[in-house]
């Protein structure tokens, strides 16, 4: 894999260059960079039959030292869709849960199992264009991923809150996000499912 790769120029060669990397797995995200041109997870993709491999950082984020971007506004944006449960009628006491329907869980898939890596975002144009003001599908990804949860009651301020010429109409649905995504998830149809639900 790419990441071996990377371990061992790091170990023999440069003991200067510097990625991040956690789990090898392709769980934390932490090893997002630019392959060949593709945004992937180092820790999952092979390294080419080519003679050479080109490996850059994310492209259109700041570049921090070598393969390291920042992710400040990356999170900043998730943080701003509020990606927590929250609840108007007081939550269950006496360690009782909020009870889901299978089907209403089964709603879920697809949005969950966002590692936050930002492959994503990194490939979208809008993206690249607007990165202070258009959330970027990892984002609106997990703003869909509660306004579907049954469990959540604050389904119309969460719908507001995206309801915005920039933050969530700047998808133009080209779905560069989905063909970037290591875990094979489509941000472009969560997207479209927000906008859908917009009265």
């Amino acid at each position: 894999m790419v990441l071996d790769a990377l371990i061992k120029i790091k170990n023999d060669i440069d003991p200067t260059l510097t990625f991040r990397r956690s789990c090898r797995e392709g769980i934390c995200g932490s090893c997002a960079m630019n392959i060949d041109g593709t945004n992937g997870l180092a820790c999952l993709t092979k390294i080419s039959s080519n003679e050479t491999t080109m490996v850059t950082p994310l492209p259109h984020m700041f570049v921090v030292k070598d393969l390291v971007v920042d992710m400040t506004n990356f999170y900043n944006q998730y943080k701003s869709v509020e990606p927590w449960l929250k609840r108007k009628s007081s939550i269950p006491v006496n360690g009782k849960e909020i009870v889901q329907s299978k089907k209403d869980r089964a709603k879920l898939d697809g949005m969950y199992e966002c590692i936050l890596c930002a492959c994503c975002s990194t490939s979208c144009p809008s993206y690249w264009w607007n990165p202070e003001s258009y959330l970027g599908p990892a984002a609106l990804l997990h703003a869909n991923r509660w306004i579907m949860d049954s469990r959540d009651e604050y389904t119309k301020e969460r719908l507001d809150a995206v309801n915005d010429e920039f933050k969530l109409y700047r998808c133009h649905t080209i779905l560069n996000c989905a063909r970037a995504c290591p875990k094979g998830l489509n941000p472009g149809k969560q997207i479209q499912n927000i906008k859908s639900l917009q009265s």
